[in-house]
């Protein structure tokens, strides 16, 4: 019905390129335009002004020889001013723009070692925004952002890559581990050693109580008997001992045997062995 009253509407963000007999006229900003058919006018076609995003993947290999497979999202436009020059000059944009991004990429990330790429991938990205704004705006085309968005490396690459972050990951827990044990060997080693300690001063100290014990045991006996040698006291004090023993040994429900001399002359001999002991330790100090 427009083109029967010779008027045109463009919508928003959409410009229209108008010919006359065939040739470039004009370019017809958004609104309502009169277009003499009858003159020659008509329109050539419509060229939208939103920005648009195109994912191109592209198959490289990286400077240690891994394959990778790296999507950069590009986001262009069309420039208004040079509306012409991006509906004469090119005949398939994407197709365009994908052949750049296929140069800069497989120019840069082949200088890059794998880590490298993951690290530098907004680098990589400078450089194919830099290199496709100078080629796109001869031809009417603004890139407005590039990103990249995705690094892939061979699937085997991945798997060998996980393997090695466990391992490492691993091997330290594993030190981790160790040292743990180290500290819990340090101290026990340190508790047992405080548990000796403690337990010789527990034993140095019952022995010199028993010798206090009997100390005043003999000096007791020897003031409320008199005629007594220390000696006779001493050979008592044994025979008691030696009593003691073998009752508790008798009482005692383990079925362990021991065996000792229990005739009348086994504490002369232990008495002696004593006294002996006694007599060596005094003369050494």
């Amino acid at each position: 019905m427009g083109q029967a009253l010779c008027c045109i509407q463009v919508d928003q963000s959409t410009v229209a390129v108008r010919e006359t007999f065939g040739k470039f006229d004009q370019v017809l900003e958004p609104g309502c335009h009169f277009l003499p058919w009858c003159l020659g006018k008509q329109i050539a076609g419509y060229l939208s002004l939103r920005v648009q995003q195109l994912d191109v993947r592209c198959e490289t290999k990286t400077k240690d020889n891994v394959f990778v497979t790296v999507v950069a999202s590009i986001q262009y436009n069309a420039i208004a001013d040079q509306a012409s020059d991006a509906f004469y000059r090119l005949s398939n944009t994407k197709e365009q723009i994908q052949s750049y991004v296929f140069d800069v990429i497989r120019a840069s990330v082949p200088k890059l070692n794998l880590d490298d790429v993951f690290e530098q991938k907004n680098d990589i990205a400078r450089a194919v925004e830099n290199e496709l704004g100078k080629a796109m705006s001869s031809y009417g085309y603004k890139i407005v952002q590039t990103l990249i968005v995705d690094i892939e490396p061979d699937t085997h690459v991945k798997r060998a890559m996980n393997e090695i972050n466990a391992a490492s990951r691993m091997r330290v827990a594993a030190n981790e581990k160790a040292e743990a044990e180290k500290i819990l060997q340090i101290k026990r080693a340190e508790g047992e050693a405080e548990s000796k300690y403690l337990s010789g001063l527990g034993i140095a100290r019952q022995r010199q109580a028993i010798v206090d014990g009997l100390r005043d045991s003999v000096l007791a006996f020897s003031v409320n008997v008199p005629g007594t040698t220390a000696k006779d006291v001493m050979d008592m004090v044994l025979v008691t001992q030696y009593f003691d023993t073998m009752k508790e040994i008798g009482a005692s429900s383990k079925s362990s045997s021991v065996f000792i001399p229990h005739g009348p002359g086994a504490v002369r001999d232990i008495a002696a062995q004593v006294r002996d002991g006694l007599l060596q330790g005094s003369a050494i100090h």
